[in-house]
C-alpha cells in the first residue's frame, strides 16, 4: 500500500508541479504527517524531490525528472474497467484505486499528447453529483474494509459471512453465496443466493464482512444484467406494494414516473392532465411522492390516501397560518 502511494505522489508532483503538503494528503487521502514522511523516504531513496519555502510554497521535483513506475496493480485495473461510471467505483470502494490509476495513465502518455489529454479532460463533465436544480445525487458511504472483503468474496467465488442491517429488522449476521456487484443510481447491491434463494443486499446495510475459505455455491458464468432485471421485476410485481389512481399535471410525469415502481394504466383527460394508475412500494411511499408534487397532482384513490394528504396539508396550513 505505501509503495503504491509513494508512486501516486511522484506522480502527482510529475504532472502538476509544486504542491502543498495538505494538497497531497486531499488526493492521496492521508494526513499531512504522512506526506512529510513519503517526502523522506523519496528523498532518501534518491528521488529529487526538493521543498520551496514560502506562502506559496510546497514540493517539487527537478526538471527533468523521468520515472517508469507506471504498472498497474490489480484494484487499479478493476477500476479502470468499471470507469464508465465514476460513481460505480465509488459504491465499489475503487474511488482512490481509479484516482491512481488515471494518474499513471496520464504519466504513461508521450509527452507531446499529455497536455493536450489533461486540457480535453478538463472539457469533460461525467455523471456530476448535482443536476441543474442544484439536487444531489444520492449516494451512500460503504467502509472499504467492509466492500474490499466483498468484492474478495466475490472475485474469489467464497462464501460470505455478513452483518446485514435490513429495513426494520434488527441486524444480524447471514452466511451467502455471492454472485456479483451491481451499482444503481449511486447504490451499490450485492447480488448473491442464501439457502438457494435469490437475494439482493445494499452495501451500505452491511455492516461487517467476513471472506470464507469454502467455495461459493453458484454457476460459473452469471448475466448480472440478466439477473438485476429478473430481481427487479419481482420487487416490483411482489410485497405490500400499493396501487395508485392519481390525475397529474402532464409536466410533471417524469417526476411521478421516476419515483414510482411501475406504471399500470395512462389515458388523458378531457382537460389535458394524465390520470394514472402506478404502484409504489409501500403506503409511506405512495404519500410521499404524491406530496412532494403538491398541487401538480391529485391521488383520486385508495381513500386513506386521500384522507392522509388532507390530514397532512390541514397541519401544514394550520402551522403557517400562525404568526412566526
Amino acid at each position: 500500500m505505501r509503495a503504491d502511494r509513494l508512486v501516486s505522489l511522484v506522480l502527482l508532483l510529475r504532472q502538476r508541479g509544486r504542491l502543498s503538503a495538505a494538497t497531497l494528503a486531499r488526493e492521496l487521502e492521508v494526513s499531512t504527517r504522512t506526506v512529510l514522511r513519503d517526502i523522506e523516504a523519496l528523498s532518501a531513496a534518491g528521488v529529487p524531490v526538493y521543498a520551496e519555502r514560502g506562502r506559496h510554497g510546497g514540493f517539487a521535483l527537478l526538471p527533468g525528472f523521468q520515472t517508469e513506475l507506471t504498472g498497474l496493480n490489480h484494484d487499479e485495473a478493476l477500476a479502470l474497467l468499471v470507469a464508465g461510471s465514476r460513481r460505480g467505483a465509488q459504491a465499489f470502494g475503487l474511488g482512490s484505486a481509479l484516482a491512481s490509476a488515471m494518474r499513471k495513465v496520464v504519466d504513461a502518455l508521450p509527452e507531446s499528447y499529455r497536455a493536450t489529454a489533461a486540457g480535453a479532460a478538463q472539457r469533460l463533465l461525467i455523471d456530476p453529483e448535482t443536476d441543474l436544480l442544484a439536487r444531489r445525487q444520492v449516494s451512500e458511504e460503504v467502509p472499504d474494509t467492509v466492500v474490499a472483503e466483498v468484492r474478495r468474496a466475490v472475485f474469489a467465488g467464497h462464501r460470505l459471512r455478513i452483518h446485514y442491517a435490513a429495513v426494520d429488522q434488527p441486524s444480524k449476521w447471514r452466511t451467502v453465496d455471492p454472485i456479483g456487484l451491481v451499482t444503481a443510481r449511486g447504490q451499490g447491491y450485492l447480488l448473491a443466493t442464501r439457502s438457494g434463494a435469490d437475494r439482493t443486499y445494499r452495501l451500505s446495510r452491511i455492516l461487517a464482512a467476513e471472506e470464507l475459505p469454502e467455495p461459493a455455491r453458484r454457476p460459473e458464468r452469471v448475466d448480472l444484467g440478466r439477473a438485476w432485471q429478473e430481481r427487479g421485476t419481482r420487487f416490483r410485481t411482489g410485497g405490500d406494494q400499493v396501487a395508485v389512481l392519481a390525475r397529474v399535471n402532464p409536466e410533471r410525469r417524469e417526476d411521478l414516473v421516476g419515483t414510482a415502481l411501475a406504471v399500470l394504466a395512462e389515458e388523458t383527460d378531457a382537460d389535458g392532465w394524465l390520470r394514472m394508475e402506478v404502484t409504489f412500494q409501500d403506503s409511506r411511499h405512495a404519500e410521499w411522492a404524491l406530496w412532494h408534487l403538491a398541487t401538480n397532482a391529485e391521488a383520486l384513490a385508495p381513500q386513506w390516501l386521500r384522507t392522509s394528504l388532507h390530514a397532512r396539508a390541514t397541519a401544514t396550513a394550520t402551522r403557517y397560518g400562525e404568526p412566526s
